[in-house]
């Protein structure tokens, strides 16, 4: 037989799931310091440049 559940308790930790998700993501974008942020961008610029440079001219 099926487990009984009640559906508010289960829509309400549903919720809550969704809330924390939203926070960590949000800790993740606006929990950095300027120079954090300057050194990701910088990483970035340089993945960025050594995948370009490492691309083969088409023929």
């Amino acid at each position: 037989m099926a487990e009984i559940i009640n559906l508010r308790t289960a829509r309400k930790a549903r919720a809550r799931a969704d809330k924390e998700a939203a926070a960590s993501a949000n800790r993740r974008a606006f929990g950095q310091t300027r120079d954090e942020k300057r050194a990701s961008r910088e990483e970035q610029a340089r993945i960025d440049r050594t995948l370009d440079g490492a691309k083969r001219d088409p023929d």
